[in-house]
């Protein structure tokens, strides 16, 4: 029990670096407010805590910054730029790659807590231009098939259509939720140290495969990236190497930005292609993309490597020669369409690679596809810009 009068509520504040200890009078109340004569006490409302700035080493000096809240309902919001975060900075959703010399800020807002002071962690980088930072190589000295690294990818699973009537049911590594066998799964990291996502066709018109992603688990802006891959070529699939900006879990897609790498559909022509290609609000569909032609004599089929070169205004891409880009992207490019919004110097993206079966692009497979059949990878690297 409290008597009448005054008392007092300790309160921790931070003044001048130090840790305090305060006491604030408060007016207890004896009863009633209206006829009692005494004082309404104000609720008082916690403050978030600043988030925690985390750094991981990559390759070659680049780091993989992760930020996090003691609150887990918090959003975190922050700045590589100096600048003071707000409630319209980049929304955090991933751990992302910086390869040059960067003030982190952030913050944490939540219901029920006052938003946090900023945190704020300065890193010196200078990494020459062309250097490798970040890769999967999908190295496995096992003698059996492995699981490609948890730490870096997740999947996509179901069989919704994937807004392109596509047919197959993605499956996750172990997963034995029917039609998906965790005895041959659709993403393994084999023997060869290559990657493998495989198109299974367990039954009559049943179709398995993986889409496989980095997001929430890694992501970066501006770079080199690149992939070593071989694509299956016959009618009804749809192999790709693409991204998605991490924006996509609060903005959607178009608004969220896609960057197609590699992506091709149905058997193999003459000449053989491969198209890139950009979407964000106001351009999707065919209205931009640029289709490569591979030399006399190549396929899609054989190796090669899908780049892209991602700059501020600018997305590239290149087969094989990254000093050779064959398609180049920037805000101009999309001055002609109406509501066209450039997404893609908003923030990080995630990387995906995946199989799909069938879909509006390809149409179904036909009585000639063959099964199974997969898309290779021998690795996927980032290089510093």
């Amino acid at each position: 029990m409290t008597s009448c009068g005054v008392g007092r509520m300790w309160v921790r504040a931070a003044a001048m670096g130090m840790a305090m200890v305060i006491a604030i009078p408060l007016m207890l109340s004896c009863g009633g407010t209206s006829s009692g004569g005494g004082v309404a006490k104000t609720p008082v409302i916690a403050e978030a805590q600043p988030p925690t700035i985390t750094a991981t080493a990559a390759q070659n000096g680049a780091q993989v910054i992760t930020l996090a809240s003691n609150i887990p309902s918090a959003t975190i919001y922050y700045t590589m730029d100096g600048s003071a975060p707000t409630s319209t900075s980049t929304v955090y959703a991933a751990p992302f790659l910086i390869t040059t010399s960067v003030t982190v800020k952030a913050i944490a807002a939540a219901s029920g807590f006052n938003t946090s002071q900023p945190a704020s962690q300065s890193f010196t980088i200078n990494i020459a231009s062309g250097t490798l930072v970040w890769s999967d190589e999908f190295t496995n000295s096992g003698a059996a098939n492995a699981q490609p690294n948890p730490a870096t990818w997740t999947y996509d699973t179901g069989n919704n259509g994937w807004g392109n009537q596509e047919l197959e049911d993605y499956c996750a590594w172990g997963s034995s939720e029917a039609p998906c066998n965790p005895a041959a799964p659709n993403a393994y990291v084999g023997t060869d140290s290559a990657l493998h996502i495989v198109a299974e066709q367990p039954a009559a018109g049943v179709y398995t495969s993986a889409r496989m992603k980095t997001q929430g688990l890694f992501s970066f802006q501006y770079g080199r990236v690149e992939a070593r891959i071989e694509l299956p070529e016959q009618q009804g699939f749809w192999p790709a190497f693409w991204m998605l900006g991490n924006s996509v879990a609060t903005v959607n897609w178009p608004a969220c930005g896609e960057m197609d790498i590699a992506e091709r559909v149905d058997a193999a022509t003459t000449p053989d292609w491969n198209k890139g290609s950009v979407h964000g609000t106001g351009f999707t569909g065919d209205n931009i993309g640029t289709n490569y032609n591979f030399p006399a004599g190549e396929t899609a089929a054989g190796w090669h490597t899908y780049g892209m070169i991602w700059k501020p205004g600018s997305v590239a891409y290149y087969i094989d020669d990254p000093t050779a880009p064959y398609a180049t992207f920037t805000k101009a490019s999309i001055a002609s369409f109406s509501g066209a919004v450039w997404p893609f110097d908003a923030g990080p993206s995630f990387l995906i690679l995946n199989l799909a079966v069938g879909g509006q692009w390809p149409g179904s497979p036909s009585a000639t596809t063959t099964f199974p059949a997969q898309v290779v990878v021998d690795y996927v690297r980032i290089y510093a810009n």
